[in-house]
């Protein structure tokens, strides 16, 4: 049995209605169903996100397997855990029915499924889960002590990136880009209004980089959190672009800009990031925009790969 349910607006963001919102009826009937069930499920994935750790639906579900006799073992893990350059990190809950400690034997392998830990971000190392987990902001009290380089980015901000594109675990962002002679790159440029009116707030990736934010359902329609894009001239530096940016009229803003050629990942590059095969492939009538749409909505295939092996193996 493998539950996917996505509550990002329940757990994350927004009212944080927990249980007590409707649309968690389906997962909470599923919870009542399964006790009685005449045969259960001998295996159970469950995916959420993060925040889903700390919700009364987590209680519900722990207490819910517990009391179905299955052990069970969760786990914090992002795809720079099997070395892909994207940061997603997610809740996931193994089941088994068994009679060993199945608990202690996911622990013991989650170290060989998942080999490299996520660097400088300890909210994404692949083990046991603490209750507790730090969130990916840091407290205002620390923030307000950065100093604030460019592009609205501080000290802080500088020293994880640079962390994250150090580690030699993570592959490069250019392993996973399609060739240019394949596709019409103009297609995917950042259009000069967006360029003007939130290039202080982009998430720039290089070639080079080994790291990219989550891309979600909104990516190529919203900016703000969304997605990364990536810088295609490498002869201009971004510093000299940002630096003293607003000194300048709009005019000469954006021919500063456009000098990085700044563009959304194709939605073939955001699948590679998310561990879809190359056989993988959408209908020609799927609109881009669709297709940014259900990958944001999707599942890392590689990481749900390793879990499904460890699970029952």
């Amino acid at each position: 049995m493998e539950l996917f349910p996505r509550m990002t607006r329940l757990f994350r963001i927004g009212l944080q209605g927990d249980i007590a919102d409707p649309r968690t009826k389906s997962f909470l009937y599923i919870l009542d169903l399964l006790p009685r069930l005449c045969r259960l499920p001998r295996f159970i994935l469950l995916e959420n996100v993060k925040g889903f750790e700390n919700s009364s639906a987590r209680e519900r579900l722990v207490t819910t397997v517990t009391k179905c006799g299955y052990t069970f073992q969760e786990i914090m893990v992002s795809p720079t855990s099997v070395g892909i350059p994207n940061s997603r990190l997610r809740y996931f809950l193994m089941a088994k029915i068994s009679t060993g400690n199945v608990c202690a034997q996911i622990s013991s392998k989650n170290f060989e499924a998942f080999p490299h830990p996520a660097g400088s971000d300890s909210t994404e190392q692949p083990a046991a889960m603490s209750l507790h987990q730090p969130d990916d902001c840091q407290p205002e009290e620390e923030m307000q002590g950065c100093h604030v380089l460019f592009k609205l980015e501080t000290t802080m901000d500088a020293q994880r990136k640079m962390n994250q594109n150090s580690d030699q675990s993570v592959r490069q962002i250019q392993d996973f880009l399609e060739p240019q002679i394949e596709v019409n790159m103009e297609h995917y440029l950042l259009p000069p209004k967006t360029l003007l009116r939130y290039a202080l707030i982009l998430d720039i990736v290089q070639p080079a980089c080994r790291r990219s934010v989550c891309f979600t359902k909104g990516y190529g329609r919203y900016v703000e959190g969304t997605g990364s894009v990536l810088q295609c001239s490498m002869e201009t530096k971004m510093e000299s672009v940002f630096i003293g940016l607003d000194q300048y009229s709009e005019e000469e803003k954006l021919q500063r800009l456009l000098k990085l050629k700044l563009r959304y990942f194709t939605p073939r590059e955001v699948a590679n990031l998310m561990g879809f095969p190359q056989s993988f492939s959408f209908p020609e009538q799927i609109h881009t925009k669709q297709q940014y749409r259900v990958l944001g909505n999707s599942l890392n295939v590689v990481v749900v790969a390793r879990l499904l092996q460890l699970l029952v193996s």
